[in-house]
Order: structure tokens, then sequence, then C-alpha cells
């Protein structure tokens, strides 16, 4: 009797020790132009380059029918591989002509909960051109929050749509928290240090992550602006970048699934 009611504590204890120790991993990737004209095989090299994250925050899905369908046909490939996956897409952002997109989540069912289907940031909606797509999960139980953003590009002004996003997350997010995407900006910029001085580290630095038209000698990567910026109560124990070009023989062939390379973090909480 005794040595039964001993296995049951050890099991009960190991249990609460591996639920507090459980990690994540969490990839974000701007895949350029997310919709209809990806091809079967195309969605096939991505599900493979994403299948062992947990967590998938994409940017970039067209506005239009084509990048609904394109989020629910990756979905379904990943399906096809082992675990179980959900997604949400966001409603179009209200932007101006020919730069609304769609945001998207997709994970693994297994270990990610969700209560709500997420939303669009609205109250930066007149401050951000694509605001951000906000949504919140639980991990045994625990709340994490997850922001998918998309900057505008670095000659129109970047600077302003993060430094509103700041002060939103500084005002109104106190779970802990994880804000991927393309910030345009590379996070040694000094626009990040009133973020970092919160207690936010980026995943990634000194790290390029978009792709060059043409190789330049070896050389096809172009600038380090894809990151994952996390809270201080998040306990980072990996990250990086999936690079599927490697070679520049590849980089043409690349180039047809995105001109970004997927970031990547694996952490507690």
């Amino acid at each position: 009797m005794f040595r039964k009611l001993f296995l049951w504590v050890f099991l009960f204890l190991s249990l609460g020790v591996f639920s507090q120790n459980r990690e994540i991993q969490l990839v974000s990737w701007n895949i350029q132009d997310f919709g209809k004209t990806k091809n079967a095989a195309e969605l096939e090299q991505m599900a493979e380059m994403v299948r062992d994250a947990d967590i998938l925050i994409i940017q970039e899905v067209v506005s239009g029918y084509g990048g609904a369908q394109a989020v629910a046909r990756l979905n379904d490939v990943l399906n096809r591989k082992g675990s179980k996956w959900d997604y949400v897409i966001s409603n179009p952002t209200n932007s101006p002509k020919y730069v609304t997109e769609r945001y998207a989540y997709i994970w693994k069912t297994k270990h990610i909960k969700i209560k709500n289907r997420g939303y669009l940031i609205n109250a930066l909606d007149t401050l951000i051109d694509r605001e951000p797509f906000l949504l919140d999960v639980f991990v045994d139980g625990k709340k994490l929050t997850l922001v998918n953003f998309h900057s505008r590009p670095y000659n129109k002004n970047p600077e302003g749509e993060i430094n509103a996003l700041t002060g939103y997350v500084m005002a109104n997010i106190t779970s802990p928290m994880v804000l991927a995407g393309d910030f345009n900006m590379e996070e040694s910029q000094s626009l990040f240090d009133g973020f970092k001085a919160q207690g936010f580290k980026a995943a990634i630095t000194n790290q390029k992550t978009t792709l060059k038209k043409v190789c330049d000698g070896t050389n096809y990567l172009n600038h380090a602006i894809d990151n994952i910026f996390y809270s201080k109560e998040i306990r980072k124990t990996k990250s990086g970048v999936i690079d599927f070009v490697r070679f520049c023989d590849g980089l043409e062939a690349a180039r047809k699934l995105s001109d970004h390379l997927p970031v990547y973090i694996r952490f507690g909480f």
C-alpha cells in the first residue's frame, strides 16, 4: 500500500515538474505573397521546414480568398505529418490600397489551446498601416500572448509604427508575451531601446533574414529585419533562422517560397 502511494506521489510530482518545464518552439515567417500562387510542392517544402514547431506565425498572407485558402492548405499538409494542427486567420488589415494583408497563426493542438480566435488591434489602425494581430494561447493552462506584426517598409517611417506598438504593449499587455514579425528595422537600432528597457529581448541579433535577388559571390542574404521579441518571463533555450537556401545555386528556387527566412525560438515560461 505504502509503495503504491509513493508511486502515485512520485508520478504527480514528476508531471508537475514536466508541465512547468514544457518548452515551446515558435517559428515566425514572412511568406512573400502567401496565396493561391503557392503550389502543392511549395506547400510541402514549407511544411517540412516547420513541422517540428509548435506554433507558426505568418505575415504577408494575401488579403483575398486565396490567402485564407493557402493557410488552410498548409494546415492540411501539416496535419498529414503526424500531429494535429489548427489555425486562425485575421481579417484584412485596415490599410492603404495595395498594402492590405492578413496574418495567420498555425499551431499543434496537443499542448496549445485557445479561448478565442484573436483580433486585429484596432486601437492602432490609424497609427499602423497593417495593425497587428493578437492571439492569446494557453500552454498547460498558462496564458501566453502572441502579437503578429508587419511594419511599413524602411523608407516609409516604420519607426513611428514601432513606437506606437511599443506604447500599446506597455500599457495594455501584462501576460508573458511574444512579438514576432517583419519590423523592417534592425533590432540593434536605438528605436528598440525602450522596449528592451522593459525586459524584452530579441531572439536573434546581427542575423540577416531577407534574400537577395542575385548572389553576391557566395552571399545571398540582405537585411536583418525579421525577429522575435520576448518578455522577461520567458526563458529562451535556443533561437536562430531556418536557412532553406544554403548555397547560391538554391537561391532562385528558394525565392519561389519567400524572400525571407523563418526565425525561430525555443522557450519555456
